[in-house]
């Protein structure tokens, strides 16, 4: 019998990376899936974002698992259209939900606009806020919400936006936000036997990652940097000898806050960095 077996999850930024990672997993544990992703670029952000082939991919890698699907296309910042597919997944299956995974994020690295700022604060923050709020009228006790964060919003110095820009300052203070809000969240909710948890991850192998905007990060002095350029970087950001972790070690921790294993663990910061908080600490 899988972790999760019997349970329906709805997970944001579903089509690759971190929420395909989590989609496939909680499948093979048992759950059916309610998922939606925006599947287009924003013009404000500065690397290509998920496709329709993308969500397609998805719902072939969760029916493979036996376990049933239900995606739209929606954007997060749209509290309507995010309701409304919340609403609809869940009444395919019955009118039941139990697990929530609040993951679609931007971040926009590199000198953007202020319009970089807002579209990046709208979809790492309101976006979560977005999917809690739709969630919360099909929630019972036994429910279980999980956000991502970032190591970026534990650390103490944030991030200097004269460096990332105006996306990623926004980023940090986003998911800042998502952290005070999910504190507050799992102590309203604990009475009602939900509970309410954030995963902050260090560098994840993903799209998000790997792009010119965060390259130059890394390697200001270069016009078009390349990964070997910056591989050094990435090794920097963690005490453990890695420069990233992968999608399924957020899933690992996704799972079992998603499980019955944690029936106790709620308003919980949890890092899975690889000692990047450490890191922090050991420089300062």
């Amino acid at each position: 019998m899988g972790r999760v077996e019997g349970k329906v999850a709805f997970i944001s930024g579903i089509a690759r990376g971190q929420g395909r990672s989590h989609a496939v997993r909680l499948a093979e544990e048992g759950a059916d899936i309610i998922g939606v992703d925006i599947c287009e670029d924003l013009e404000n952000n500065n690397y290509p974002l998920s496709r329709p082939e993308d969500l397609a991919q998805t719902v072939k890698d969760v029916e493979a698992c036996g376990r049933r699907i239900v995606t739209r296309i929606v954007d997060v910042r749209d509290r309507l259209a995010t309701k409304a597919a919340i609403d609809e997944g869940v009444g395919e299956f019955g009118g039941q939900l139990d697990i929530v995974v609040a993951n679609a994020a931007i971040c926009a690295m590199g000198p953007a606009p202020i319009a970089t700022f807002l579209d990046t604060v709208q979809v790492d923050f309101t976006g979560v806020l977005n999917v809690v709020d739709g969630a919360m009228p099909h929630l019972k006790s036994g429910a279980s919400i999980i956000a991502t964060g970032s190591v970026l919003a534990l650390r103490a110095g944030g991030t200097d936006s004269s460096i990332t820009g105006p996306g990623g300052a926004a980023y940090t203070w986003a998911k800042r936000a998502v952290s005070t809000l999910f504190h507050d969240l799992a102590r309203e909710l604990a009475p009602m036997g939900i509970r309410a948890n954030v995963i902050h991850p260090t560098s994840v192998n993903s799209d998000m990652l790997h792009n010119q905007g965060v390259y130059k990060v890394f390697r200001t002095d270069l016009e078009n940097p390349t990964l070997d350029d910056v591989m050094d970087g990435f090794y920097s950001n963690q005490l453990m000898p890695v420069p990233w972790i992968e999608p399924a070690d957020i899933t690992n921790a996704v799972l079992f806050l998603a499980s019955d294993e944690s029936r106790y663990v709620t308003g919980i910061q949890m890092p899975v960095d690889a000692g990047s908080l450490l890191r922090e600490q050991f420089r300062g």
